[in-house]
């Protein structure tokens, strides 16, 4: 727990994480609950997400697990719904969901770029529709939208994924310049290569020609991506709206 009266400090706050059941998303609705903070964890694996809130009720934290098919407004929006009804309310909406369904343009099915366009880009609006009502009616709140780098750079064999992320980044600014007057923070998070089971199924050269790119010379941790998402839903915060963090080692470095 964080001591009382700390700015990173989220005791008596109420995060929600969509895609929370492994990876990144659990990471960060753990690191949530470490600064204190209610969370409720949202996934289409029902059973992975309900792990997660044991995990984040063992740190001392209330928790609440949902199935949540993000590509559905339906489901995000009784997601956010439950949360308000059962954790009392929302200050923090990290908008993690999202897929890969990789190939190259000439050969890319419809159903690989509507299925990422869906649950990626889709799936980040109905999150920020539905947390914005709750928040502008509070006149506070943070969202952390999480894009990637490829969104930034484009990357071959990934234009579903790319467009997905670079829409993110697009739909957090307009979000922010809309909320703002409202007391309502929205970021983004780029992550870049980072170790997660995703990047864990790349083919090995690939994945070396990606590490000999990065500054730091290592691939990039969940908690890497996780302190940075903190930062963006803490009162540490407050004067940062509208941008989009890149956690990516140095890879892409201008």
């Amino acid at each position: 727990m964080t001591e009382t009266g700390r700015r990173d400090d989220l005791r008596d706050q109420v995060a929600a994480v969509t895609g929370a059941g492994r990876g990144i998303g659990r990471t960060i609705a753990l690191a949530l609950a470490r600064r204190g903070a209610a969370v409720a964890v949202a996934d289409v694996d029902l059973e992975a997400t309900q792990g997660v809130a044991r995990e984040i009720e063992d740190l001392g934290c209330r928790a609440l697990a949902s199935r949540c098919d993000v590509s559905q407004r339906a489901d995000v929006e009784t997601f956010i719904e439950r949360t308000v009804q059962e954790l009392g309310r929302l200050d923090v909406l990290v908008n993690n969901a999202g897929i890969t369904r990789d190939g190259l343009l000439v050969r890319m099915s419809e159903e690989q770029w509507d299925r990422v366009l869906d649950i990626n880009l889709k799936g980040a609006f109905f999150g920020c529709q539905a947390a914005a009502k709750v928040m502008m009616r509070a006149r506070s709140g943070r969202i952390v939208n999480v894009a990637s780098i490829s969104g930034l750079t484009g990357n071959a064999g990934q234009a579903n994924y790319a467009a997905s992320k670079a829409g993110i980044i697009a739909l957090t600014k307009s979000a922010a310049r809309e909320l703002a007057g409202r007391g309502i923070r929205v970021n983004a998070v780029a992550p870049g290569f980072i170790a997660t089971d995703m990047t864990a199924e790349m083919p090995e050269k690939a994945r070396q020609a990606f590490l000999q790119g990065i500054a730091l010379q290592r691939a990039g941790t969940p908690e890497d991506v996780a302190n940075v998402v903190c930062f963006l839903s803490s009162a540490e915060s407050d004067y940062v709206t509208g941008q989009c963090i890149v956690v990516d080692g140095g890879l892409t470095m201008h």
